[in-house]
């Protein structure tokens, strides 16, 4: 009886000092989108994402004993807000990594900031490309695993008379320069070159240059809830036939802005909800659990899932969640089985290898694939046509010497 008695004493004094035990401090991951705003739709999906991601490391036991913390900052649609919300997170918040931005304006507001910190940032979104930094893992697509491959499909299956349409701002401005040189190339014509204000609802211009030149296809280049305002003035006059490439239009935007009444709807990334894979259903799956039945999922949602997994890899092969450590080689080792297939990063450029896939969108937002290259693409962020210094003297001839390399 005694020794039981004993033995009860010890088991509650073990208890009693294990719940003495400080709980560890907890990993901080910054998550900076634009919550409101223009861009509000796109990007608080990307927040949903991160947060499922997050959840799953927080399930599994944590990183290296330590649980993780989603530290959340609102940037407002606004670069100068970014980075001032990046610098807070940073300096004041003490986050070891910094998920944020969709537009390139927003990027290239935040970068100096994570560079002057020597810092992390994972940017998840399709971009212009030109640009490589030390301090940024680029999991969305680079221009030849987008832009330029998307084009080329549709200059050769809709036809090379083409129009183009943008938000007035980095990418756009980039993309469409690039479009330019691949008409020039394939003796296509340009019968238009649009650019609005990030949120402008003025497309009369674009609709009547549409209705009288007949363009085989409109390369769309808006970003935002501009393109609302297209999509519903092409329904209204009645060209819902036109056919038309999104570039920045995933899932959650066509559903949100009815991009699925235009029949002749095309859209070019690296992931679709509608892939036919294990590892797809299994994403779909567990995120439809978490945020709802109803929810849809998009290529920059799965390269900021992916992205925190391959953080998360690496923090774990360094035992150490300190940036400027993951930075120098852990990061750039790191490949994954991804929703979209193998995700592995290039240690050169920093990019990931990525699919390019092209679909055509259903009446219920989603895309039925009508063309996937035959395996993922080395990045090439500077596209190889010209050479890095013929990039820069080119923007800069441009009036583009604000996209810094």
């Amino acid at each position: 009886m005694k020794h039981g008695h004993r033995l009860t004493l010890g088991l509650a004094l073990l208890l009693l000092l294990g719940a003495c035990q400080p709980t560890p401090p907890p990993i901080r991951v910054g998550a900076l989108y634009s919550l409101s705003g223009t861009m509000a739709v796109s990007e608080r999906a990307l927040l949903d994402s991160l947060r499922l991601a997050i959840e799953e490391l927080n399930a599994a036991g944590g990183l290296l004993g330590h649980p993780l913390e989603l530290v959340v900052a609102d940037g407002r649609s606004d670069p100068e807000i970014a980075a001032s919300e990046a610098e807070r997170l940073i300096a004041t918040e003490g986050v070891s990594v910094l998920f944020a931005c969709w537009t390139s304006a927003c990027r290239k507001a935040v970068r100096p900031v994570v560079e002057r910190h020597n810092h992390l940032m994972i940017y998840a979104v399709q971009y212009e490309g030109l640009e490589q930094s030390e301090h940024i893992l680029y999991t969305g697509a680079a221009p030849n695993q987008q832009l330029i491959p998307a084009t080329r499909w549709a200059m050769e299956h809709l036809g090379p008379r083409l129009l183009l349409v943008g938000s007035d701002y980095v990418f756009p401005r980039v993309a469409h320069l690039m479009v330019r040189d691949l008409i020039t190339a394939q003796k296509g014509e340009l019968l238009g070159d649009f650019y609005l204000p990030l949120g402008s609802q003025e497309v009369n211009a674009v609709i009547e240059t549409i209705r009288t030149r007949k363009p085989d296809v409109v390369i769309n280049t808006l970003n935002g809830d501009s393109n609302a305002a297209l999509f519903d003035a092409l329904t209204k006059a009645g060209l819902t036939h036109q056919p038309l490439l999104s570039l920045s239009v995933s899932e959650n935007e066509m559903r949100a802005w009815g991009g699925q009444r235009l029949r002749r709807h095309y859209a070019a990334w690296g992931y679709f909800q509608s892939l036919d894979a294990p590892q797809n259903r299994r994403f779909v799956a567990a995120f439809r659990a978490r945020f709802g039945a109803e929810r849809l999922l998009s290529d920059p949602m799965e390269a900021t899932y992916v992205g925190a997994h391959l953080w998360a890899r690496a923090v774990a092969e360094e035992g150490d969640a300190d940036p400027a450590r993951l930075n120098a080689a852990a990061l750039l080792r790191q490949s994954l089985s991804a929703p979209s297939g193998i995700a592995a990063v290039d240690g050169a450029s920093r990019h990931l290898w990525r699919m390019v896939r092209i679909g055509q969108v259903d009446t219920a937002g989603q895309f039925v694939e009508v063309f996937a290259s035959g395996a993922p693409l080395r990045p090439r962020p500077w596209p190889s046509y010209l050479s890095r210094a013929q990039w820069i003297e080119r923007l800069s001839a441009a009036s583009l010497g604000w996209v810094s390399p």
